[in-house]
């Protein structure tokens, strides 16, 4: 047993399932793509179109998932590129830039359709929905004497977004639509789906149990840590889409709402809309559980010192749980302090990767269900594999060490008597580090 959980006894390492955590994040660019953009702006000021659009689009693909489909020919060119369920089409001229992503059919129109799209064209800054015969879709589209790497980067940022997140929405709101475009989607192996069925459902009714056993007003500050760490750990852990996505975005939403209400009031709500997620069918969830790339992250970068305030904030309010035996709600909070800035923010690649390596000594019943080999923390013996978690952490600093030089995670301070110990030891490390480049 202790073989299999501490990995000893194998000849050599086996490579990790390609399995994808987490939100797209799009600030991780190296210096020869950053280039780029510096390019395309002065190319721009330079009154070379053709060649800004080319290092443009250099900067928006990311080579590691090829996610850009990009030809010119003199003046004219077309392009592609993903968003999650949706792909961004254009073209352009010497004259014009043009681009759209095709959101549902509607092979007879609606006016409820047509309100709803009134409705959110207000709100649109860049682009705006359209109709092409039964084809409902979104568009942008510029002079190419306008088309600066700033208007083109917003403009075709919102249109992908938005695009991605109402496809979904729409055909599940509207019978009179119908779902088109959304071949590229890669499906997950039905094990992996089960997987993630599965430990929804346990995490699901492990906070809705720790919840009722809680006086709900004297426990207000802690029920809405554990819900929030619940929907942020889905969010990053099994990697929703569709309208499961929007429904935990929107359950977080409720407590940060400033209504003024009690944090009682807010708790009773988002417990009620976990509890619909907790019943929807395993065929529904399923159809929320597939892979896809991505081109713009929709959250944006915010720097370290946010990411110090949220963690240190939620060290300091799980003391007083540590300290009366409430050790679970005491693991929920300092898990909510990395877990909230890895949902709310597009983080450096060397913080997501810590914080994967917390997920994993946190929740290593999950990865191993997943054909993850390596398991760093045995809850029920308390037990930590300390040398594999010293060797990982290591790593990931080596390996970011050329563009972070100056961060030093102290690896002798980490606490190991304790699961909740050693998450606010290891938080707190994140917190100290000095990320400037």
């Amino acid at each position: 047993m202790l073989d299999r959980l501490f990995g000893k006894g194998r000849k050599k390492e086996e490579p990790d399932p390609d399995i994808f955590f987490g939100r797209y994040s799009d600030n991780n660019k190296p210096a020869g793509k950053i280039s780029r953009w510096t390019d395309a702006d002065n190319l721009f000021k330079q009154k070379k179109f053709p060649d800004s659009l080319d290092a443009f689009f250099e900067y928006l693909r990311d080579d590691t998932i090829q996610n850009v489909v990009y030809d010119r020919s003199g003046t004219e060119g077309k392009f592609e590129f993903y968003q999650g369920s949706k792909i961004v089409r254009g073209k352009f001229d010497k004259e014009r830039f043009s681009a759209e992503v095709t959101l549902a059919k509607m092979p007879q129109p609606s006016i409820p359709v047509m309100r709803r799209l009134l409705e959110m064209n207000i709100h649109l800054y860049y682009s705006r929905f359209a109709l092409d015969n039964d084809r409902l879709c979104m568009r942008f589209d510029s002079n190419i004497d306008a088309a600066t790497p700033s208007k083109l980067y917003y403009g075709l940022k919102e249109l992908s977004i938005k695009g991605d997140k109402q496809d979904d929405l729409l055909v599940q709101d509207f019978t009179a639509l119908q779902k088109t475009d959304s071949d590229h989607i890669i499906e997950l192996p039905v094990n992996e789906k089960e997987v993630k069925y599965e430990y929804l459902q346990k995490w699901i009714r492990q906070v809705l149990d720790a919840v009722a056993s809680v006086d709900a007003d004297k426990f207000a500050g802690g029920i809405a840590y554990m819900i929030l760490s619940l929907i942020y750990r889905i969010d990053y852990l099994l990697c929703p889409e569709g309208r499961l996505l929007n429904e935990l975005e929107r359950t977080a939403a409720i407590y940060f709402r400033k209504d003024e209400r009690p944090g009682a009031e807010k708790n009773r709500d988002m417990v009620e809309e976990l509890k619909k997620i907790q019943a929807k069918t395993k065929e529904e969830i399923f159809s929320y559980l597939f892979r896809s790339k991505h081109t713009f992250a929709i959250v944006a970068p915010q720097n370290h010192k946010a990411i110090v305030d949220s963690i240190h904030a939620a060290n300091q309010n799980l003391i007083w749980y540590r300290d009366n035996n409430y050790s679970f709600i005491a693991s929920q909070v300092a898990e909510y302090g990395i877990s909230y800035c890895q949902y709310s923010y597009s983080l450096p690649k060397m913080i997501t990767e810590l914080f994967q390596l917390f997920m994993r000594v946190n929740y290593g019943d999950y990865f191993l269900s997943l054909g993850f080999k390596d398991v760093y923390y045995d809850p029920y013996k308390n037990t930590f594999n300390e040398q594999a978690i010293f060797k990982r952490i290591t790593a990931i600093q080596d390996k970011w060490r050329t563009k972070y030089h100056r961060a030093d995670f102290r690896l002798q301070n980490l606490l190991f008597d304790n699961i909740v110990l050693f998450n606010q030891s290891f938080t707190e490390q994140i917190e100290f580090l000095n990320m400037d480049a």
